[in-house]
């Protein structure tokens, strides 16, 4: 799909999922969540860019964390997620949070901040490395990054709802949604941007669903096929609903589901440029204090 029209996609398919998202995928999401913001390192007075911000899951503890001195950009292409998080910032009391409904390539401030964070949203960019790229340019020098995606599709037991909607209808939302998730793959992407001291963490989940109707929510109405189950006619819908829940079938736990995933968080910085000694030779590490 030619990139404007993905990013069309996207927004609309996100507009209509940010009143279910948070319903439906806080609680499963949370350990990428606190993974992202514990490699993050945030300290007192960070200023912070969120790309892909989404409904501010991470974008509030975030600001909590840098605190008053402190500064968190949220980006999101979905103007509905961004101004809900705008006006969830200020009944929260967090001054110190700014939005803008921007794509993850249009970051614009250059050498601007000391983190850069991305929760599971590259897989849903056209170019994820220019999206990279783009926090690199965003990040001061030894600015850091924390960033997750979505694992392995084969360790996400829920990875047929995809076929399952495309079956019915072109979704094209995120046809290369799992690449990001193979071993080193995301690692690989942040080293070729740039950044060093790059590491990969691989996290093991269980997204728990308490009925059909909560994992019926979380697929096509909270996530990234809203938009293409929106022109589902009853018929498809009905058809969509029984493949799905056959899908996770093995996951059954009593009434409700215990379906396994896997988050990938990776971390690292941008270097610092190198020090140039007045004889215009590398200064000495051992020299420094």
């Amino acid at each position: 799909m030619e990139p404007k029209l993905q990013r069309w996609v996207q927004r609309q398919g996100w507009d209509r999922a940010s009143g279910s998202y948070e319903r439906y995928w806080r609680r499963q999401l949370q350990p990428a969540i606190d993974r992202v913001l514990e490699v993050a390192d945030l300290r007192s007075g960070d200023d912070v860019v969120d790309v892909a911000c989404g409904t501010g899951m991470v974008t509030l503890p975030a600001a909590a964390a840098v605190g008053p001195t402190g500064r968190v950009l949220a980006t999101d292409l979905s103007p509905k997620m961004v101004d809900a998080l705008g006006e969830r910032a200020r009944c929260c009391g967090l001054d110190n949070v700014e939005v803008a409904a921007r794509g993850a390539e249009e970051l614009g401030e250059l050498e601007s901040f000391d983190v850069a964070l991305c929760s599971l949203g590259l897989m849903y960019v056209p170019s994820p490395a220019d999206a990279v790229a783009a926090m690199h340019r965003a990040l001061r020098p030894d600015g850091r990054v924390a960033v997750s995606v979505w694992g392995e599709r084969r360790n996400c037991g829920w990875a047929e709802l995809f076929p399952i909607v495309d079956a019915r209808v072109s979704s094209d939302v995120c046809p290369m949604f799992y690449a990001l998730g193979a071993p080193g793959a995301l690692a690989q992407l942040l080293r070729a941007a740039g950044f060093v001291d790059v590491e990969e963490h691989r996290l093991s989940v269980e997204l728990r669903y308490e009925s059909d109707d909560d994992a019926l929510g979380a697929a096509f109405l909270g996530g990234p096929v809203a938009l293409a189950y929106s022109r589902f006619d009853d018929d498809a819908r009905a058809g969509a609903h029984r493949e799905y829940l056959a899908s996770i079938s093995g996951f059954a736990d009593g009434s409700g589901y215990r379906v396994p995933g896997e988050f990938v968080v990776c971390a690292g910085r941008r270097a610092a440029p190198t020090t140039q000694c007045s004889n215009n030779q590398p200064d000495n590490p051992q020299r420094r204090k």
